[in-house]
């Protein structure tokens, strides 16, 4: 019996993501660790001059096999242009794919991205800024329907026969098409000193809508996403522990996402040449249904350590939704890096941590 409700949970499990997730976008659960994916006005927004990252998630493969999870990849560069004494310019590269269930149902995207911040004020270590950000990329998507199972293939005595007409001969038209996705984003932050600092910002994702139906009959277009996030870091003078609140939030199409949490920020080593620090959190994934009902999709456990201009995350999300009793609250694996590059910095431009 237990075999027989994880292969139900993975074929609910495929059909939603070959149906509705169609209009849902990636979502990492180290959202900071990937800036770029969040909102463009984050590109260039950093303390260095380059940025580097790499991001990578598993999830469901405790009811399906590895072979048949759900894997999620992204690397991106951005960097900071100076302009006149306290503004600049970002400019960045973002690619990712994300591959689904045994159809292999398939994402991939590469755009770029640019970003003005504007110095509203401030003096000496604080500072605050306003920061416009637009991206435009190019999304390829495809399937492999000969890999889909469809209820008239099956008989009467429930055996599979792949030679029966399937779904796929009557209602799609192709398996793989490339269309142009467009966004922009705002963000203000407020550095206060070496050890405090916070933001805001939002982003306005698929503003061309595009067409991303498999079907040749009609459209479907591809919901717009608003995010909203906001977060910082705090601690007293002197102290070398952090408190690191962030939350942020997705609103696409009929479906809503909200993830807050905090994490605490200990700083290593008396050494002041070189940054040491750990980090571990806790957030809560927090979601909508479309039988409009609220629910606690999964429990995050981060964990990050830093060492000067490196850094490595870790997360595990503990499912707590009704799946759980296939997944034994098994939820996603997701290893994250960031590397920066610093050079000399002449000019007073700060920037919050994230």
């Amino acid at each position: 019996m237990k075999k027989v409700r994880h292969l139900l949970l993975l074929c609910f499990v495929s059909l939603v993501t070959f149906t509705a997730s169609a209009q849902l976008d990636i979502h990492f659960s180290q959202f900071y660790m990937s800036p770029t994916n969040l909102n463009p006005a984050m590109t260039g927004v950093m303390n260095c001059n380059i940025r580097l990252t790499a991001n990578y998630r598993n999830q469901w493969s405790s009811v399906a096999t590895f072979e048949n999870s759900f894997n999620t990849y992204s690397a991106a560069y951005d960097q900071r242009i100076p302009v006149g004494r306290y503004d600049y310019f970002g400019v960045g590269l973002t690619l990712w794919g994300d591959v689904a269930g045994t159809a292999n149902f398939t994402t991939n995207t590469a755009k770029i991205s640019g970003s003005y911040a504007k110095r509203m004020g401030g003096y000496r270590n604080e500072s605050h800024y306003l920061v416009l950000g637009a991206e435009a990329g190019v999304a390829q998507r495809s399937i492999d329907f000969n890999r889909l199972r469809w209820g008239t293939q099956h008989g009467g005595e429930g055996n599979f026969d792949p030679t029966l007409p399937s779904q796929e001969d009557q209602n799609f038209a192709r398996d793989n098409f490339i269309f142009a996705d467009l966004a922009a984003g705002l963000m203000w932050f407020s550095v206060l000193d070496e050890n405090n600092s916070f933001f805001i910002g939002g982003a306005y994702h698929h503003l061309n809508r595009a067409n991303i139906s498999f079907s040749g009959q009609e459209e479907e277009s591809l919901f717009t996403k608003i995010t909203i996030h906001a977060g910082g870091e705090f601690s007293g003078g002197g102290s070398r522990i952090a408190i690191v609140p962030n939350i942020v939030t997705f609103f696409q199409g009929p479906s809503w996402q909200v993830v807050p949490g905090t994490a605490l920020r200990f700083r290593l080593g008396n050494s002041r040449r070189y940054y040491q620090a750990f980090q571990i959190g806790a957030w809560a994934r927090i979601t909508h249904r479309l039988d409009d009902q609220t629910h606690m999709d999964a429990l995050i456990l981060t964990t990050r350590f830093e060492y000067e201009d490196f850094g490595i995350g870790f997360s595990y999300d503990l499912n707590t939704s009704s799946l759980n009793e296939a997944s034994n609250f098994n939820g996603a694996f997701e290893f994250s890096v960031i590397y920066r590059i610093c050079g000399p910095e002449k000019r007073n431009v700060y920037c919050p941590n994230f």
